[in-house]
């Protein structure tokens, strides 16, 4: 009986393993927000030229979050980080008028391959705290998520250099993962 609630146990504590893929144009905070979740602090950063890789352990989930670099050279090498991701979070520069359409145009680009085809989507509505960001309902229609067909999504309005909707983010993402 003993050894039954020790297994019992075990497999309710163990963390499930998943990766993610985050992606965003360069300068979204993209790497801000994966140390926010990992260290809960806010490092100094540089533009990623290539990719940062963490471990980040929410709930009963292990995310292996892949941040990868989003200048225009970089983006076209995105499919190679495609395989085995489980959800992807994209994050956006909600203050960020002028590349809205080309975030958008990246994003729907993405969502097409077949390796992406069965992810849960994030979208992290990044710096909200700045004059002029995008509502989370306009930052929806400019990136065209309501013409998404069979496919979880969900639009997170976040700061990550103060950490407000990090969170409430992984909360939703782990659900989804866990159904």
């Amino acid at each position: 009986m003993g050894v039954f609630f020790s297994n019992l146990l075990w497999r309710l504590s163990r963390k499930t393993e998943t990766r993610l893929l985050m992606v965003g144009l360069d300068a979204a905070g993209k790497t801000t927000v994966l140390y926010k979740l990992k260290l809960g602090e806010v490092v100094s950063t540089i533009p990623t030229i290539g990719f940062n890789v963490e471990t980040v352990e929410y709930k009963n989930l292990a995310f292996n979050v892949w941040d990868v670099g989003g200048q225009n050279l970089i983006r076209g090498l995105w499919r190679h980080y495609y395989q085995n991701a489980k959800g992807l979070i994209f994050v956006v520069d909600s203050s960020d008028h002028d590349r809205i359409d080309t975030a958008a145009e990246e994003l729907n680009a993405m969502l097409a391959e077949d390796d992406l085809r069965d992810v849960v989507l994030l979208v992290f509505a990044n710096k909200q705290d700045l004059p002029k960001a995008m509502p989370a309902h306009e930052l929806t229609e400019r990136l065209g998520l309501h013409a998404l067909e069979g496919r979880q999504w969900f639009v997170q309005p976040t700061c990550a250099v103060q950490g407000s909707g990090l969170y409430e983010g992984l909360d939703w993402l782990s659900n989804q993962l866990s159904k």
